[in-house]
């Protein structure tokens, strides 16, 4: 398993736009469904990758605790479904079900959401506040697959808490790591050179 840390987009960057199925069924059009929001929390993840599976069960306990305070949650998928059939949108919906996802799973087929938040691995967390700026993005913890440690969540919601609570949320915050975004053949963004 390929460890990509996250590319760190900027603080204080504008939440891109996007309109994406969700695999449920619908679009999501991110613009209306977080309009009376306090925030929003997107996350990059995908079924297969160890480091999402890893984190899964408590990224589900965490969103329902924070959706019920405002704040929601989106996951997309942006992996190349060609390649990566258990990415895909049918894969995806059943996985929702059985996780049990109380958030919107969409499928981000161009890939062209996942450039545009300069996404790299799976999990990549983003939160942005309710003016659609983002004050958090990284890891959801310190642990990983391998450390035979229990997943906490508690750098997101540390971020979360700190936001809710109107203090001001530390600028110093550590990347993510995970699988790398499976891109189509030729479709690698830019921002990795």
């Amino acid at each position: 398993m390929a460890a990509t840390p996250s590319t760190m987009l900027p603080l204080g960057t504008k939440a891109p736009g996007f309109e994406l199925p969700i695999v449920t069924g619908g679009t999501l059009d991110l613009e209306a469904y977080i309009k009376y929001s306090k925030g929003v929390v997107i996350a990059f993840i995908c079924n297969h990758c160890p480091y999402v599976k890893h984190i899964n069960r408590r990224l589900v306990e965490i969103s329902n605790i924070y959706i019920n305070k405002g704040i929601p949650f989106i996951a997309i998928s942006s992996n190349d479904a060609d390649s990566y059939p258990e990415d895909g949108p049918t894969a995806m919906k059943v996985h929702a079900k059985e996780m049990g996802y109380s958030f919107p799973y969409v499928y981000d087929e161009t890939q062209e959401v996942a450039k545009a938040y300069q996404a790299a691995c799976t999990p990549d967390f983003y939160f942005f506040d309710r003016n659609r700026l983002l004050i958090y993005r990284g890891q959801f913890d310190s642990t990983r697959p391998k450390m035979d440690l229990p997943a906490t969540g508690q750098d997101l919601i540390n971020a979360i808490e700190r936001y809710l609570s109107g203090k001001e949320i530390r600028q110093e915050q550590v990347p993510s790591i995970g699988c790398n975004i499976k891109w189509k053949p030729g479709n690698e963004p830019n921002y990795f050179l």
